[in-house]
C-alpha cells in the first residue's frame, strides 16, 4: 500500500465512496476491505461500545493489527432526541432484521416511523452522527473527529439517494438527506463533516 492510500474498515461502497471524495483533493486514496487480499475474510470485531467513537476505535485498531495497514473506521447511526437518543449505536440493527442491505433499511424505517407516529413535528428533532478513529498499524489511535447532519424525522421516505435513514431526515431546506445530489450530501453530511475534520491530520499520519 502506498503512502497515499488510506484502508478504510468497510465494504460498504457508499462509505468508501463518500470518505474518498473527501481525501481525493489531498491526493489520499480511499480503498476498501474488498480491495485488498483476504480483507473481506477478516472477521468482524464486536462493536459493544455505547458510544459511536467507542465502537470506531474498536474497528480501527482490530483491522489495523489484522491488516498491519494503517487503518480508518467510522461508526455511525441516527439520535431521535424525544427517543433519548435512540436508535443510536444501535442504527444499523434497530429492528433486528435479517437480510440485505435494503431489506434491513426498511425495517429500521418502519420500526421508527412507528415509535414516532404520535409525536408532533416539532418534536421529531434528529440528527446523524458520524464519529471517525484512525489507528496505525500498530493499533495505536493516531486521530479522531466527530461530525453531525442535523433535522427532523418526516412521517414517510422521501428520495432515492443515499441510504439507511436518509429518505427520513428532513433538513432546513425542505429536503431529506436522499433527495440530496451525492455531490450535496459529500459536502454537508455528518460523514462530510467527521472527515474534512480529520483530513489534515490523516495527511500526517499517512506522511504526505
Amino acid at each position: 500500500m502506498s503512502a497515499r492510500t488510506i484502508l478504510i474498515a468497510t465494504g460498504n461502497p457508499h462509505k468508501l465512496e463518500e470518505l474518498g471524495a473527501i481525501f481525493e483533493p489531498l491526493g489520499i486514496r480511499a480503498i476498501g476491505l474488498h480491495d485488498i487480499s483476504g480483507g473481506a475474510g477478516i472477521p468482524e470485531p464486536v462493536e459493544d461500545a455505547d458510544t459511536f467513537e467507542g465502537n470506531a476505535q474498536i474497528k480501527a485498531v482490530a483491522y489495523a493489527r489484522a491488516t498491519r495497514r494503517t487503518v480508518l473506521a467510522d461508526d455511525s447511526g441516527l439520535e431521535v432526541d424525544v427517543l433519548g437518543g435512540a436508535p443510536g449505536v444501535r442504527s444499523a440493527r434497530y429492528a433486528g432484521v435479517e437480510g440485505d442491505r435494503a431489506t434491513r433499511d426498511g425495517a429500521n424505517n418502519a420500526k421508527l416511523l412507528d415509535a414516532l407516529q404520535d409525536v408532533p413535528d416539532e418534536e421529531r428533532t434528529a440528527r446523524f452522527v458520524c464519529a471517525i478513529c484512525v489507528a496505525d498499524a500498530e493499533g495505536t489511535v493516531r486521530a479522531t473527529s466527530r461530525g453531525e447532519f442535523a433535522g427532523v424525522i418526516g412521517r414517510e421516505p422521501r428520495g432515492s439517494n443515499g441510504f439507511g435513514y436518509d429518505p427520513l431526515l428532513i433538513l432546513e431546506d425542505g429536503r431529506t438527506s436522499a433527495e440530496l445530489t451525492p455531490e450535496e450530501k459529500n459536502r454537508r453530511s455528518h460523514r462530510a463533516e467527521a472527515g474534512r475534520k480529520i483530513a489534515e491530520r490523516l495527511a500526517a499520519v499517512l506522511g504526505c
